[in-house]
């Protein structure tokens, strides 16, 4: 991907914007192409900006003519953070946000009509191994969508929707999901002190159990549900354990209800 010197302009550098930051400059984008918007960033991300040579300012000046405002601030500030961007932006910007809620609608309440992408990565995105599911309105032409989801594919794969409200949904499976997964972690360790096992050791053994069938999965072209049952013999231990995790009562219904509660926050941050 050509990127022009200062055609990227990545608003907000904490933790998913250093991510991405991270992500484009390893992937061989220059720091030349890129200017970081943050009033206060990190000691250390102050200085991984400067070893890129990536340009670091404090508010949006007016030589600024991005291709691509990569906006990576918390909904809560979205309203303080907008109106000055507004002059950036020309016939062949894009805009894109990772504010959990904020609709396109919203966005362009303060920056007016204009190419836009609502996308929703996760954290792991931090070490290349995200997700982010993205919509684009009907102003983004085939090359910015294009340019969009390469800058997006540097911390993982990047899934598109036909539906803007379908994000809500990205946003309580993978945005939020890599927290259901830490949770089912210290589940886990929990039972296994209760079981009589040192809580350190218990919590180690949760640990590498998880990130390794995580990887296992990553690895295997079987489904979740056939990886399941090769590990689940009949009458035995895990079959044991699975008849209480998928009774009725079990994990599925939890899950309906905690995803429903994601999704309708993501939708109450959106007004």
């Amino acid at each position: 991907m050509t990127v022009q010197p200062n055609s990227i302009v990545l608003v907000g550098a904490g933790n998913m914007g250093g991510a991405m930051l991270t992500g484009w400059l390893n992937s061989g984008i220059p720091g030349s192409s890129i200017t970081v918007l943050d009033p206060s960033p990190s000691e250390e991300m102050a200085q991984r900006i400067a070893d890129a040579g990536a340009r670091h300012s404090t508010v949006a000046t007016a030589d600024l003519k991005p291709e691509v405002i990569f906006l990576a601030v918390k909904p809560q500030v979205m309203d303080a953070v907008l109106p000055p961007l507004k002059a950036l932006i020309n016939a062949n910007t894009v805009v894109v946000s990772v504010a959990a809620g904020k609709t396109l609608g919203f966005l362009e309440k303060h920056l007016g009509e204009a190419a836009m992408v609502r996308a929703m990565p996760n954290t792991p995105a931090m070490i290349g191994r995200g997700v982010t599911g993205a919509f684009a309105n009907e102003r983004v032409n085939e090359a910015q969508r294009a340019q969009v989801d390469a800058l997006l594919k540097v911390s993982g794969p990047v899934e598109w929707v036909t539906s803007e409200r379908d994000i809500d949904a990205v946003t309580a499976v993978s945005g939020s999901g890599p927290a259901y997964v830490f949770y089912l972690v210290e589940c886990m360790a929990e039972a296994g002190r209760k079981a009589g096992l040192p809580a350190d050791l218990a919590m180690r053994l949760a640990r590498e159990t998880v990130s390794g069938a995580g990887e296992l999965m990553h690895r295997s072209p079987e489904p979740a549900s056939r990886l399941r049952q090769n590990v689940t013999s009949p009458g035995g231990t895990t079959a044991a354990a699975l008849s209480v995790l998928m009774a009725e009562e079990g994990m599925q219904p939890l899950f309906d209800k905690a995803i429903a509660a994601a999704r309708q926050r993501a939708e109450e941050l959106g007004n």
